[in-house]
């Protein structure tokens, strides 16, 4: 990522890496919605949802996320696979009032039975100076809190999801 500001995550996931990759492969908007999703009765929605608690209220936004290029290479460091998404998201209602994200989830393994989901992106703040202004105050605190909890949301249903299978 080269321009905005930059916000890095991860969590794990504890299934073998070919599952993991397997499923976000298969669909992978489809795992970022079913994910993301507060309340089953907005599944039909072809959004994904951030959410975030701010001082004890929950605020939450729909987001249009696109998966630009998903592919497979090895490590340079280790010789394991590492599968990596490209992913692009903004708001699905006005979203020349909200950031606008860049981003890489790389999936690879840790141990034959966890694999790692480590998020990196970047965000240019909208609304010019103000927008800047708001972000050094308190928007990337708030960006990086809703980048979390879809990284948490995405490798929670990922648990939830392959433990079924």
């Amino acid at each position: 990522m080269s321009k905005g500001r930059e916000i890095r995550c991860f969590d794990y996931v504890n299934h073998p890496y070919e599952q993991v990759r397997d499923a976000l492969v298969a669909d992978a908007p489809a795992v970022f919605q079913a994910a993301t999703k507060a309340a089953a009765s907005r599944a039909q929605s072809v959004a994904s949802e951030l959410r975030v608690n701010i001082g004890g209220i929950g605020v939450a936004a729909d987001i249009s996320i696109s998966v630009k290029k998903i592919e497979e290479k090895m490590s340079e460091l280790a010789a394991i696979p590492i599968t990596r998404v490209q992913i692009e998201w903004e708001a699905a209602n006005m979203p020349s009032l909200f950031p606008f994200m860049k981003a890489e989830l790389d999936i690879y393994s840790l141990t034959s039975t966890e694999t790692q989901l480590d998020f990196f992106g970047a965000y240019e703040a909208p609304l010019g100076p103000v927008g800047k202004a708001l972000n050094a105050m308190v928007g990337h605190s708030i960006a990086e809190a809703a980048v979390h909890r879809f990284v948490n949301d995405v490798a929670g249903y990922l648990r939830e999801a392959l433990s079924k299978a």
